[in-house]
């Protein structure tokens, strides 16, 4: 070993190093290095990754970073000086120095960040231990003052950063790019080390892998800069010599430096640093004196299955015990503990928690504990699936909190265990092939238009690479080999392609470490919270406890509406309703599943509508099934349901085990007991072979069938045949054990789902107006949701109230038969000044008028905003004004009432003096003037609740648009949306907004945000449709746009406009419109005859089509206006019967 490079940028120094990890040790091995070193900008986000890619390729592996080192002191934050800190290369010895190196990057972003995060001398003084220090590019202290003609403060910062870690532990770094301050800085670099005695090194600061890898990173640099390449006016690399070089490449930059390239390789050997993975750092939980851990456990598990069951069997016994057992064996006990901890003070504060989630719904001892709600018992859920004795891995609970107070759980944790020892995790975004492609074409500045049409030819299946996508997109591969500009953007985002683009904190991840966490683990900080540099598969690998804290929305809603519900029936416990519900089913059964959990989506309700679950089995399989891949299986699932005269086992001994599913595998745990069942394999045997086959690991999974068919007497395994299985059946099980185990969904996680699922369907069905009223509370900052769910509400037959300033609290409640409209919902109006206005309303009666309401409101607790918006959303029709009149008066009103309170304070006036003036200011005359157009009305209601209240603007065109085959936005924008990429399609709404913008030729564009009364939609409107069309595209304007269907993966559907027109225009003639093409026609055509778009069978006939989606083109014929409507579905024969049964022979045709 003579060389070793020792300033390396990989990919984590984000948007700047592209040195990929995963093709980095084969470069290494290229040059014939045997080491290598990692050192990103200011954080160690690789480290662990690196250090894996190294030992796997026989490359001795340096960790380290260069880290920003402030020019005066870190808590020193003045632009121009603080904001350009030094460069230092900062390499571990051994396990001290990793530690030091994690304390001074996560000090560096916890307390030093300013522009960048930074250390200063006397924190590197602190955390000196265990690190050799290198000084650095140009932009390193000793280079800068160099480079300043400042030698001797060069000479004074070396000798101090040799006095901070030692004359052996500091180098002198020499670098050669081609640039020419380089040339006088190793000059000086080169004297210093003569005067001083400080040893040099040759390093190469790489930030790509070879050198034709210059333009790739320069596209990155733009990426990162949101430049172009072509910007003269950016930051860039001023050579392409920062690749990995070989020593002789370098040794031709400096041939008599011999010593220089020696001490590289001296600094490799005194780096040895070795990660342990797998080893567990598990936080001890504190237990009351004079029991010990495993007793106080244990007393726990006892105490709590004396609650859960009534003279239970031996069965039920032995379970508690064979996991007590394992846990125990397995050093897992302390890991329970602090689960209960958190969830049982969760549940003391009133927070509510989830039932369950995952596999550690499995544990009998988590639902002895109430660490989960659902029996494993009762459902046949297998712990081994959560922990499996015969695979060491940590377990894993995840849990769901109210999403408003789970950081009460997440604060209540770090009081218990200290700050420092708690941290989230973080992830990170990388550049997915589509993504990636966007990212390079605005860096090459390719037109909009140009790389939209290459990056929508990539198919949008999951993680699908660019290489990949020009296998199976034939149109791809032949722009990629016909034009050189399309084949310079793929190949440039294919040498991108999942490199790591930002941080973000992960949305549930937490860390818990028994010493504090930046000992394991550097930290760093996003926004306000603390973060571990590490994602969580990396945490888990390191042997440190991660939790999933997750906030669920739904178990709010649950809580909310019990709350309203107990007003009535203060002894409902939504935990104790009955599990059978035959009226919460037959609504499922019906398709009325909107606002239920798990069960929104147009797909999954025609699933209900035509297995018509009944019982919560059914519903975990509806969760389990609705997914691609088991989809496929849904048909047969249900035919089977309906009639188990269909039903086959191949073997008896699959019933016991399928007949919850009416015959059909559909969990991983059916999985795991046909292995154990059928060929007498433990279950921890038989999960580690379900997990080989969902891995697609093939010469396991045949290796295993000869196992499971035949037994292996060394595992003591006797076989399926041995157990009277015949040997065809063994084979045929077996086939569909793999096909189907990739797909095999975990049931104790399903069967949680679905007990939430029942539980917002049986408050939706027996106490709709305290749900519906907690749902769309719950999502007060989503205005399309709210208004979705008030439609919901109007088809219940529940009236949704407007804002009343005399009524509403802050969020929706129950009034009557009706439900009324929270004025939470109002912008620019506090959750305190609502609670205000709530206790003022209680302790004094309503507000008779407005001046009465603006005198009772306190000194600064009302500002004009809110009482605007308030008359503008009709919260002040109760006074009896017209809105116009109120508008016109506010204003003043508020003046002098607040002149009043003024001359009060001032002491200005006596006790009858006070009173005129009060009297004055009530005086103020409202005057008599004519109320707002309905339009106006509605335009104020958008603009103040996000909602149209009283109407919607559409009401007055529908009947002109009865005929014309233009398309519901919210069947665009719905996850089931029929309409295909490049769809011409027409649509109808109110233009709600036009954001102009010059494009990079100089041409104007125009963003238009159209509403109908079911969603809205961004369109993109070019300079030749604003020249044709512009005059129509008002702010306000009710239009008719036809345009091009765009569907991203990476964002909302847009519609590229070709052609606007005025919904007026419809109200004489009938402008020729392109009929929407769903998906391309086939031969068959199915119609379908209904009374009306009111007929009560249409609900079931949607979901029904959306069960069995297809490319055959379905038409809707409503007879008493004689419309057509178009979609799509499979022409399956299950369907056709189902049709038949529900509309009659006559009205369903296929010609």
């Amino acid at each position: 070993m003579s060389f070793v490079h020792l300033h390396v940028h990989t990919e984590y120094s984000l948007l700047d190093g592209a040195c990929r990890i995963d093709r980095m040790m084969e470069r290494v091995k290229e040059l014939g290095q045997t080491a290598i070193a990692i050192t990103d900008h200011g954080v160690m986000y690789g480290c662990i990754d690196f250090y894996k890619a190294a030992k796997a390729a026989g490359i001795k592996p340096i960790i380290g970073c260069e880290v920003y080192v402030t020019r005066r002191r870190m808590e020193d934050r003045v632009h121009g000086i603080d904001n350009d800190p030094y460069h230092l290369v900062l390499l571990c010895e051994n396990r001290k120095g990793y530690e030091n190196l994690c304390k001074l990057v996560s000090e560096a972003f916890t307390h030093g960040f300013y522009g960048k995060p930074r250390v200063d001398l006397e924190l590197l003084a602190q955390y000196r231990e265990g690190l050799i220090a290198t000084s650095a590019c140009l932009a390193g202290g000793v280079a800068q003052f160099l480079l300043e003609e400042d030698y001797n403060a060069a000479k004074e910062y070396a000798l101090r950063m040799a006095d901070i870690f030692g004359p052996e532990h500091f180098y002198l770094e020499m670098q050669d790019h081609g640039i020419e301050e380089q040339i006088a800085v190793n000059q000086g670099v080169q004297r210093l080390a003569r005067e001083t005695g400080l040893p040099l090194i040759v390093t190469n600061d790489a930030h790509y892998l070879r050198k034709e890898d210059a333009a790739m990173q320069d596209v990155l640099l733009c990426i990162q800069t949101g430049k172009t390449v072509d910007d003269t006016n950016r930051m860039k690399f001023q050579t392409d010599e920062f690749y990995l070089k070989s020593e002789e490449e370098l040794r031709q930059l400096f041939p008599n430096c011999e010593e220089a390239f020696a001490n590289t390789a001296k600094i490799a050997e005194m780096c040895n640093l070795e990660f342990t993975f797998h080893e567990y750092h598990l936080p001890s939980f504190p237990v009351p004196d004079g029991v010990t851990n495993e007793e106080y456990f244990r007393q726990l598990c006892y105490a709590g299955f004396a609650e859960r069951y009534q003279n239970p069997s031996q069965e039920y016994v032995d379970r508690l015990e064979y996991e007590i057992g394992i846990i125990s064996k397995m050093g897992y006990v302390n890991y329970y503990l602090i689960v209960w901890d958190f969830i049982r003070y969760a549940k003391e504060q009133g927070i509510p928690v989830g039932p369950g989630r995952g596999s550690g719904a499995a544990s009998i001892v988590a639902y002895c504990m109430h660490i989960t709600e659902v029996d494993p018992m009762q459902y046949a859920l297998i712990f081994e699936r959560f922990l499996n004795p015969e695979r060491v891995s940590m377990p894993d609970f995840d849990t769901d909190f109210c999403q408003e107070r789970r950081p009460e759980v997440i604060d209540y944790v770090m009081r218990k265990y200290g700050s420092d020892h708690v941290a989230q995790i973080a992830t990170f975004g990388t550049m997915a092939a589509r993504g990636a492609i966007r990212d390079v074409g605005r860096a090459l500045n390719f037109s909009y238009a140009e790389t939209d049409v290459v990056a929508k030819l990539v198919p949008t299946t999951l993680h699908i690479t660019l290489k990949e996508a020009l296998e199976v997109s034939p149109k791809l591969k032949e722009m990629y080999d016909g034009d050189d500009r399309v084949k310079l953007l793929i190949d440039t985002a294919m040498s991108l392609e999942g490199m790591p683009r930002n941080t973000s904190t992960h949305a549930a991840g937490v860390v818990i470490t028994a010493d504090p966490v930046d000992t394991y683990v550097p930290l760093s900080r996003n926004d306000d919270t603390i973060v571990t540099q590490y994602t969580m598969t990396t945490i888990e690998e390191l042997g440190l406890l991660k939790m999933d804290f997750l906030g669920l929305r739904n178990l709010t809603v649950i809580e909310d509406a019990q709350k309203e519900i107990q007003k009535l029936n203060r002894s409902f416990d939504i935990s104790k309703v009955p599990d059978n519900d035959p009226a919460t089913f037959a609504m499922l059964a019906e398709g009325k599943t909107q606002g239920v959990f798990q069960l929104e989506s147009a797909g999954i309700t025609g699933v209900c509508v035509n297995m018509r679950p009944t019982s919560i089995e059914d519903l975990t399989a509806i969760v389990a099934l609705y997914r691609p891949g088991p989809m496929d299986s849904i048909p047969t699932f249900i035919a089977n349901k309906l009639d188990p005269r269909k039903i086959r086992y191949k073997t008896p001994l699959l019933e016991p085990i399928l007949k919850v599913t009416y015959g059909c595998i559909v969990y991983q745990e059916q999985v795991i007991a046909i292995f154990q069942a059928l060929g007498g394999y433990t279950m921890g045997q038989a999960d580690n072979i379900r997990r080989a086959i969902s891995k697609k690991k093939m010469k396991v999974i045949e290796a295993e069938r000869k196992v499971f068919v035949y037994g292996d007497a060394a595992q003591g395994i006797p076989g399926a045949v041995a157990n009277g299985v015949t040997e065809a059946a063994a084979q045929s099980i077996y086939d569909e054990i793999v096909e189907f185990a990739n797909y095999a969904f975990n049931k104790a996680h399903a069967v949680c789902y679905a007990v939430v699922s029942y539980q917002t369907a049986y408050l939706k069905c027996h106490y709709p107006h305290q749900y519906m009223a907690a749902l769309m509370t719950s999502v007060l900052d989503s205005a399309t949701k709210i208004s979705g769910y008030i439609a919901e509400c109007k088809e219940m037959g529940i009236s949704v109230l407007p804002p009343d300033i005399n009524h509403s609290d802050d969020h929706f409640t129950v009034e009557g038969d009706a439900i009324r409209f929270g004025l939470g919902a109002v912008k620019n109006v506090g959750r305190a000044l609502i609670r205000t206005i709530s206790a003022k309303r209680n302790a004094d009666g309503h507000f008779k008028s407005m001046e009465d309401f603006l005198q009772r409101m306190g000194e600064g607790e009302l500002n004009k905003r809110a009482v605007e918006n308030f008359i503008k959303c009709g919260a002040l029709d109760c006074f009896g004004h017209h809105r116009s009149e109120l508008l016109a008066v506010y204003d003043s009103m508020m003046d002098s009432v607040a002149s009043s309170r003024k001359k009060n304070l001032d002491g200005q006036m006596g006790m009858f003096a006070m009173l005129e003036d009060d009297d004055k200011a009530a005086s103020i005359p409202i005057p008599s003037l004519p109320e707002l157009s309905r339009a106006d009305m509605m335009t104020m209601e958008k603009e103040t609740t996000g909602i149209y209240i009283s109407g919607h603007p559409m009401d007055d065109y529908r009947s002109l648009l009865k005929n014309t085959h233009v398309v519901p936005i919210g069947s665009l924008m719905s996850e089931d949306n029929p309409y295909k990429d490049d769809s011409i399609i027409s649509v109808a709404g109110i233009v709600q907004s036009i954001k102009m913008k010059t494009t990079r030729n100089n041409s104007m564009m125009a963003y238009v945000t159209v509403e109908d009364d079911t969603a809205s939609i961004e369109m993109l409107a070019f300079s030749n449709v604003l020249s044709q069309y512009g005059g129509y595209l008002r702010e306000n304007s009710p239009v008719v746009v036809t345009g091009r269907l765009s569907i991203r993966d990476e964002k909302e559907p847009q519609i590229v406009i070709n052609r606007a027109r005025p919904i007026s225009d419809y109200a004489t003639q009938m402008p020729e419109e392109p009929v929407p093409a769903p998906a391309q026609p086939t031969a068959n055509k199915l119609y379908l005859q209904l009374s009306g778009e009111n007929d009560s069978r249409y609900r079931k006939v949607k979901a029904i089509l959306n069960m069995f989606p297809g490319e055959a083109q379905v038409v809707l014929f409503f007879a008493d206006n004689r419309t057509r409507r178009g979609t799509q579905a499979s022409l399956d024969s299950r369907m056709l019967a189902e049709l038949k049964n529900l509309l009659g022979e006559a009205n369903v045709v296929l010609k």
